[in-house]
């Protein structure tokens, strides 16, 4: 999930010495972009750093099967930009209990989104950068987060802004969407999210944390919510509204108790289990 709208996205990779650079190839098997010239996908290579830092350049589609792009840092740096209201940050995942750089606004939103994904087991931002030819030129292009799912493959994600993706990224995004495609992965050119989807997610985010969890009380949690019900007459009923609001909230987050998200959140809400903890109980 690869799509950077920024200036120091759009600019050409420079290859560092001792890296493979795309040359000129058949178009035999190649991913065709939209208007453009074909695009070899097993001549496409992947830029990131190691844990230790240094720059690495090696194919695509043999990376992607073996290296671990969710542990390595960002491949370039997130740039504070004078007047505008969100710089650079970190993101607590509950998903791997790690913080996670992020560029912008918008970035942490999609974070967030995946944080709370049961399929999403880890999540880093603008770890790789793809490297390919057009027109004879080097081009590369670093998807603004990435994601490891459950079974195996990665997840690649650009956000494509209010106004959104401009032609440059369309196109970029295009032959991304094929080489993840390719490497058994994918690749999702994201729209502004739903704001009352994003408003309700990002109060139960503030609820993520472990130390929220129900714990010894957990089945009498389950209980309360067997049949759906507005929430506060739950709540009420298991004791301390103080002690147990932040419980359902973090079980809303977990995904242990359902409820509708694109709707705004209130004490009378209508909340239930959700139905694989339903089946185990």
């Amino acid at each position: 999930m690869i799509i950077d709208s920024s200036p120091e996205a759009a600019s050409s990779a420079v290859p560092e010495g001792g890296c493979r650079i795309p040359g000129p190839h058949s178009t035999d098997g190649a991913v065709r972009r939209e208007g453009g010239s074909a695009v070899d996908a097993s001549l496409i290579d992947v830029r990131f750093r190691d844990p230790l830092g240094c720059s690495r350049q090696v194919p695509w589609l043999e990376a992607a099967q073996d290296v671990p792009f969710e542990d390595s840092p960002a491949v370039r740096p997130f740039p504070v930009r004078p007047g505008r209201r969100v710089a650079p940050g970190w993101w607590w995942s509950s998903t791997t209990g790690r913080l996670v750089a992020y560029g912008s606004g918008v970035m942490r939103t999609e974070l967030m989104l995946l944080d709370r994904d049961p399929a999403v087991v880890a999540l880093a931002c603008r770890p790789v950068e793809l490297v390919w030819r057009e027109d004879g030129k080097a081009v590369g292009h670093a998807p603004q987060l990435m994601a490891r799912l459950q079974d195996g493959s990665g997840l690649l994600l650009d956000c494509a802004g209010r106004s959104g993706p401009s032609a440059r990224l369309a196109a970029r995004a295009r032959v991304v969407a094929a080489a993840a495609e390719a490497a058994g992965w994918s690749y999702r050119l994201a729209e502004p999210p739903d704001p009352v989807l994003v408003a309700n997610v990002r109060w139960l985010a503030g609820y993520r944390h472990p130390r929220y969890a129900a714990g010894p009380w957990m089945p009498a949690l389950l209980e309360a919510f067997g049949s759906p019900r507005p929430a506060v007459e739950a709540v009420c009923g298991l004791g301390d509204p103080i002690a147990v609001w932040p419980a359902v909230f973090h079980a809303l987050w977990g995904g242990v108790l359902r409820v509708r998200l694109d709707e705004p959140l209130h004490e009378r809400v209508v909340v239930s289990v959700a139905r694989q903890e339903a089946e185990a109980a």
